[in-house]
């Protein structure tokens, strides 16, 4: 007898390996297989949220209201142990790369507006790869990976067309960050778009990519990072009224509240034209955020401890989940718990969901995960998740470790099987309670502690640190990020230029190389 978990991946084997029927023709009277026609491989839409809350989201027990996202997550399947990176630039760069920041330079903080850096040219890129098996490339939101120089901008890094911006934050309706515009229609400036929300925009404008592609004979690659719901708190005044009454105390959670059922409500739009178009019943739908919600712009990572720009679960440890009637039935509706980083969906999408290789780039850091995520039973090849070592973040007054394999005050985490490591970190970070809720939290801090060690699958929420009672643990995972930072390339952060100054370029954010 076959054995059942073999049953789905055979099927979907058959859906996108062989993925051919024959169509007859009719030739002087008789019917012949005269030609054969590939099926179009499946669609693929990648959503990434900007800041959003651990806890903020309905099926993790939010007040916000995200029906549209509960249903998809509900219908697919929920990545329960998914992580990121925690700030904007490092994430969108192992997104599109498949490669970890400490091997392309990024390991320090993101790529600001007048700073002269991009993901580097000579890494291949997701949509580049995608181009090479036959898919139309299209991205609509937020780069923020670089645009010193035209090399750098989404259009010459595989995507067939642009529309958003290239900063990492601005006004959503204005679309102004520090006197300067920035908002793209491929590499037209498009100021008509002036005084309109841009996650309304955004989801327009995917459902224009939608319906203009369903004549394609192409299979679609949209990737959708919108701004949403990274600050400013900005939302129309409909979407703040009904949490008022749940938040009554906190604008700023009322605010960042009606920006989630914003993007929700635009996701629903966005399913819906998957469905009208008849794209829906052959397309994939990943979902994740870029990092962890910022508390200090009303966000929650409740039970976590932590937030965005932490190496904390609260910083890395993301909502994800992937949607699409060709999973198998059996995983439909289920929690998936193994281990799934943001460095996996370039290889995942590659040669999971597009049956190509990966040949031709550099290294990867990331895994091919679909086996597991399309299985009940198939284990991740992933053991480990190196969260980043940034040189550039150092603790001076931090006390070191006695093996000295490692500099302990150099900001870094490592995620390996159960344990994970931090140094270089603050003790004092804790844990933000949602609203209403009334429990006391309060981390225990130890003067000069820069060094923790969790078993976080025991601890998810990194309460009790075990390293001074297995410090043969915390010798072993030094050993394995001194191995890891080995392989590290210089980090590059060069100083900002004046010449990027918009007011030297009609107040516009652009290329000034």
């Amino acid at each position: 007898m076959v054995n059942r978990v073999l049953v789905p991946l055979l099927a979907l084997s058959l859906l996108l390996v062989v993925g051919l029927f024959f169509r007859q023709i009719e030739v002087t009277g008789t019917r012949r297989n005269v030609e054969v026609v590939p099926v179009v491989k499946p669609n693929i839409v990648l959503i990434v949220a900007d800041d959003y809350g651990f806890h903020d989201i309905g099926y993790h027990g939010s007040k916000i209201k995200t029906p549209t996202l509960d249903k998809l997550a509900g219908e697919g399947v929920k990545l329960e142990k998914y992580y990121v990176q925690p700030i904007c630039t490092p994430t969108r760069s192992q997104l599109m790369t498949g490669r970890y920041q400490i091997h392309t330079g990024l390991q320090h903080s993101t790529i600001e507006a007048d700073v002269p850096n991009c993901l580097p040219l000579d890494e291949v890129t997701l949509p580049q790869k995608l181009k090479e098996y036959g898919y139309a490339t299209h991205m609509v939101g937020k780069w923020h990976l670089g645009f010193y120089k035209e090399a750098c901008v989404p259009n010459k890094r595989g995507f067939d067309s642009f529309f958003g911006h290239y900063v990492g934050h601005e006004d959503y309706y204005t679309h102004i960050k520090e006197e300067g515009y920035d908002f793209r229609d491929n590499y037209k400036v498009a100021t008509e778009y002036n005084n309109t929300y841009s996650t309304v925009l955004f989801a327009k404008k995917a459902n224009a990519v939608i319906n203009a592609h369903k004549k394609s004979h192409k299979s679609l690659f949209l990737y959708i990072p919108f701004q949403a719901v990274h600050s400013p708190l900005e939302v129309p005044a409909s979407y703040v009224e009904p949490y008022k009454s749940i938040y009554p105390n906190d604008k700023s959670r009322q605010a960042y509240a009606g920006m989630v059922t914003c993007m929700d409500e635009a996701i629903g739009n966005i399913t819906d034209t998957l469905k009208t178009t008849g794209l829906y019943n052959n397309t994939v739908i990943i979902f994740s955020t870029d990092n962890g919600g910022q508390v200090r712009a009303g966000a929650n990572n409740w039970p976590l401890r932590g937030w965005k720009n932490t190496l904390w679960e609260g910083g890395v440890r993301a909502v994800g989940f992937v949607h699409s009637p060709l999973l198998p039935k059996q995983v439909q509706g289920t929690i998936n718990n193994q281990l799934i980083h943001v460095s996996d969906w370039f290889p995942t999408i590659v040669e999971g969901l597009a049956q190509g290789d990966t040949e031709g780039t550099k290294p990867l850091d990331g895994y091919n995960v679909w086996p597991c995520i399309i299985s009940e039973n198939e284990t991740s090849p992933r053991k480990e998740i190196l969260h980043n070592i940034d040189p550039l973040t150092v603790i001076h007054n931090g006390t070191q470790w006695e093996n000295n394999s490692f500099d302990v005050r150099i900001n870094a985490a490592l995620r390996s099987g159960d344990w994970k490591i931090l140094t270089g970190v603050e003790g004092s970070v804790g844990w933000v309670v949602p609203p209403g809720f009334d429990i006391p939290t309060k981390p225990v801090v130890v003067e000069n502690q820069v060094l923790f060690l969790f078993n976080v699958t025991a601890d998810p929420s990194e309460h009790n640190d075990m390293s001074g009672k297995y410090p043969e643990v915390v010798d072993m995972m030094l050993e394995k990020l001194a191995s890891y930072n080995d392989t590290a390339v210089p980090c590059t952060y060069p100083s900002p230029e004046r010449s990027a100054d918009p007011d030297l370029h009609d107040r516009v954010w652009g290329p000034w190389r």
